[in-house]
């Protein structure tokens, strides 16, 4: 009897389609078990509401009942037309671009503070973090207490002999925006910073051990290794703080109302949703502002992807297509 592995043998014989097929079958049906829970809910939750969004976006319906009265593309019409929304636009450009530029530069010199050895380090992190998972009625009712014309803020300007400092900070326009600005900033800088941390966990010492032996300062190590290094977690960072941005609602609508975010100049495409949606009895029209959100967050999301983040997915291709 000949060996497989002699000159001249046998070749082994290929697995016959019969044998493959349960293996295909037991394969399938692990995906299906695995992937199906999470493909229902996703089917469910997020794809279902964006399609029955879109679907009433087309009529003027009061939310209950079969929508009848139809309207085409009358109520994106009027969305796209409504100065009102227009300065809500406007209102979360500015929180997207400030909030980058606040929470950016501050959340990683605090990350590159904290990722140094010293005492209390762990007490620092928490205290930064836990802003970040109070809830937003917590937070959005304390500091609407606080910043009131009588509030705690005023009442602590005034016992420092610093009358004049005291503002109105939630009605006034020119200090509304600025105000919810350093709240959110606030709130989420504590994300920001642990993320960094963790990104600036995963640059090896040696590196920049290398670079202090040939003599590189510290800010010179920062700027040409740390922050090369930290752009992948930078650009994710970003890309979150976009699409929250876009997305806010909640601190708005509880610190100054449906109203007052309005005339204060805080009002933002969710709030003028809830407004001009369920406050005024016309679900349609909410769910076309809904939809227009829904397009303006995707949009940015690709554009985003396509520009920024291109090349830290077509790394990880390349990798992947080396191994």
């Amino acid at each position: 009897m000949s060996s497989p592995d002699r000159p001249g043998a046998e070749p082994s014989p290929s697995p016959s389609p019969s044998s493959r097929r349960p293996r295909d079958w037991r394969k399938a049906l692990e995906i299906t078990v695995l992937v199906g829970p999470a493909l229902v809910v996703f089917l469910g939750f997020v794809i279902f509401p964006v399609v029955m969004a879109g679907y009433y976006g087309f009529f003027r319906w009061k939310g209950y009942g079969l929508p009848t009265d139809f309207v085409g593309l009358q109520n994106y019409v009027t969305i796209l037309q409504d100065p009102t929304f227009h300065e809500a636009l406007w209102h979360n450009t500015i929180i997207v671009v400030m909030s980058l530029v606040l929470q950016g530069p501050l959340a990683l010199l605090l990350a590159l503070l904290l990722n140094r050895p010293m005492r209390g380090q762990s007490l620092i992190r928490v205290l930064i973090f836990v802003p970040y998972v109070l809830a937003e009625v917590v937070v959005g009712t304390g500091w609407s207490l606080m910043l009131q014309s009588d509030g705690a803020l005023n009442g602590l300007l005034e016992k420092l002999g610093l009358d004049g400092l005291a503002q109105d900070w939630l009605s006034n326009p020119d200090l509304a925006i600025w105000t919810l600005l350093g709240i959110i900033t606030w709130k989420y800088i504590g994300f920001a910073v642990i993320l960094f941390l963790a990104g600036l966990q995963g640059i090896p010492q040696e590196l920049t051990e290398a670079a202090q032996i040939d003599g590189a300062s510290y800010w010179q190590i920062q700027r040409r290794i740390t922050l090369p290094l930290l752009g992948p977690t930078l650009r994710i960072w970003a890309f979150l703080s976009i699409i929250g941005s876009l997305q806010l609602f909640d601190l708005v609508y509880i610190i100054w109302g449906q109203y007052i975010a309005s005339t204060a100049g805080t009002s933002t495409m969710a709030t003028y949703m809830v407004a001009n949606g369920r406050n005024a009895g016309n679900y349609g029209y909410g769910n076309a502002v809904a939809v227009v959100l829904f397009v303006i967050s995707l949009v940015v999301a690709l554009i985003y992807q396509r520009y920024v983040l291109r090349r830290d997915t077509a790394g990880a291709l390349t990798e992947r297509n080396e191994r």
